[in-house]
């Protein structure tokens, strides 16, 4: 689907066979595919009917197969997870289709993967699909609700008997950046239950217990720290990206210094020493967290140069301060969502320094969308200049 919306379902058969044929020419013992849950019938999405069809093309034309049928995968990353994720923190009242009372059973990422590893050491051929659940049978409407109650946000949800799949689909292609290829087919398969069958995963795999929904929504939002790789920068100096509800903010700059150097300057950051660039505007930050009830920027460093993993720096707490290779800052102001600060270094020729600065911040519903877009130009000046200063600095005393 990654491609366009259309012949997806050729391009899915095309590519099984292609695959099935080469496994088999390549002396492979077992294929473990992993496709889509959902009942078979003529009300079954093309998405979905597509998904069943790669299992059987798979299961004829290549060695032998064990498939593994699954519905939403919960966690980070998944694409049915992360439409929830966007349509909750997003909308504190949505109008809802017919399909958000659709029965399915979501399955944690753990729990699929727990599967995947345990089908490697079967012993016995399974020709039918093995259908894989989290133990508890949610609908699209009580897991959004759950969500937002783990995200402490309040939502509103309004069903009318109008909206169509399609019709859904073009709100999402607003609301949410899942691309129209992917979520179109997504959405048309909203209309089928996806709840397991037959007892086949208990029998093969008695001592693999999924957990509720409500459990992997807990385990998908109890991340102590961003742990995307960042994107490749090309020619740019400058990218903002975002993935798994969270938003990176990426500068780079080379410094002609070695990184020990450049980790020795930004270890003195904060307290009396000032934060390179626009003291004023961090200084303003502080007195509005202490209005409002935060930290502000009273506490100061501990130590007048140096930097290491536990420190408190005026409203930071540093959660890593890896010599010469990285620093992660996470914020304890008062703030719509959890933000962090991170420097990476990466050695260069030349005894040269590839110093990058990313801001992240996971914004708490709309309310942290706004503020994120609010101060947008503000953090762009700031970081922008923090750079060129920590980059001059080091230079000059190279």
């Amino acid at each position: 689907m990654s491609g366009r919306v259309e012949g997806f379902e050729l391009r899915d058969r095309q590519a099984a066979h292609n695959f099935a044929i080469a496994a088999k020419q390549c002396g492979v013992r077992r294929v473990i595919y992993l496709g889509g849950l959902a009942a078979t019938g003529a009300s079954v999405s093309a998405h979905l009917k597509s998904r069943h069809e790669t299992g059987a093309v798979l299961r004829e034309f290549g060695p032998p197969l064990v498939e593994l049928r699954a519905g939403i995968i919960v966690g980070n990353g998944s694409t049915s997870f992360e439409i929830i994720r966007c349509l909750t923190e997003r909308l504190p009242v949505m109008i809802c289709p017919r399909w958000v009372v659709t029965k399915t059973q979501p399955i944690a990422v753990s729990d699929v993967l727990d599967y995947l590893e345990a089908a490697l050491d079967m012993r016995e051929v399974v020709e039918e699909p093995i259908e894989v659940g989290g133990s508890t049978i949610e609908t699209y409407r009580s897991m959004m609700l759950a969500y937002a109650r783990h995200r402490g946000l309040r939502r509103l949800m309004m069903r009318v008997p109008v909206l169509t799949p399609r019709l859904s689909s073009y709100w999402l292609d607003f609301v949410t950046p899942v691309p129209p290829a992917v979520s179109r087919p997504l959405i048309e398969g909203l209309r089928s239950e996806s709840v397991c069958t037959n007892a086949l995963a208990a029998r093969l795999f008695p001592s693999i217990r999924p957990i509720s929904y409500a459990a992997a929504v807990q385990r998908a939002l109890e991340r102590p720290a961003p742990l995307m790789p960042l994107p490749s920068m090309g020619e740019a100096s400058h990218r903002t990206f975002r993935a798994e509800g969270i938003i990176c903010d990426v500068r780079e700059t080379i410094v002609d210094a070695p990184p020990e150097r450049v980790f020795e300057l930004i270890g003195n950051v904060g307290g009396k020493n000032g934060w390179f660039y626009a003291n004023f505007l961090w200084s303003v930050r502080g007195w509005i967290d202490r209005l409002i009830g935060g930290v502000g920027m009273k506490r100061g460093r501990p130590r007048a140069s140096g930097i290491a993993t536990g420190d408190v720096i005026d409203f930071w707490q540093v959660e890593r301060a890896d010599a010469a290779s990285a620093v992660l800052l996470r914020a304890e102001m008062k703030l719509p969502g959890e933000a962090w600060l991170q420097f990476n270094l990466t050695p260069q020729h030349h005894n040269r320094t590839l110093l990058r600065c990313c801001a992240w911040f996971q914004p708490r519903g709309l309310a942290g969308e706004i503020y994120w877009c609010g101060l947008y130009p503000v953090h762009a000046i700031i970081f922008s200049g923090m750079l060129r200063t920590i980059r001059s600095h080091a230079e000059q005393s190279s």
